[in-house]
């Protein structure tokens, strides 16, 4: 059984969508990252690889999609609270990412999204399981 995942995406720019990333607080695997991948860190186990999309097009047959377009993914991760969520998406904001949906609290759960330089976009959610409906 899988033990990480690695999420692959097509950027324009590497150096700008590492700097991007790296203003969020994410950081970069220098093992796996050259002029044309840079190994995002999520977590111990979960992995972005931003590669450029010349080096992105070596590992399909199919057209890569323009993420600013149309979407093909989601990509959600949590957070460890609803500030952390905020302080994400303002730091994207601020870093040049664009806000596609406005901040959702249903209770239990918390999200709020963006975009990043190439479109590819990000959901942010903190969940509480203890205020789950039905979790008494």
């Amino acid at each position: 059984m899988a033990s990480k995942i690695f999420i692959n995406l097509p950027v324009k720019d590497l150096a700008a969508s590492m700097a991007f990333f790296t203003s969020l607080g994410f950081s970069f695997n220098p093992q796996f990252t050259d002029e044309k991948a840079g190994s995002m860190v999520i977590s111990d186990n979960i992995f972005a690889m931003l590669l450029t999309e010349e080096y992105f097009k070596t590992f399909t047959k199919k057209n890569i999609a323009d993420a600013k377009a149309a979407t093909e993914v989601l990509i959600a991760i949590d957070a460890s609270s609803k500030e952390e969520v905020q302080e994400m998406v303002a730091k994207a904001r601020a870093a040049g990412g664009a806000i596609y949906s406005e901040p959702q609290d249903h209770g239990w759960m918390y999200q709020h999204s963006f975009a990043d330089l190439d479109g590819h976009q990000w959901e942010i959610v903190y969940m509480d399981m203890s205020q789950l409906p039905g979790q008494e």
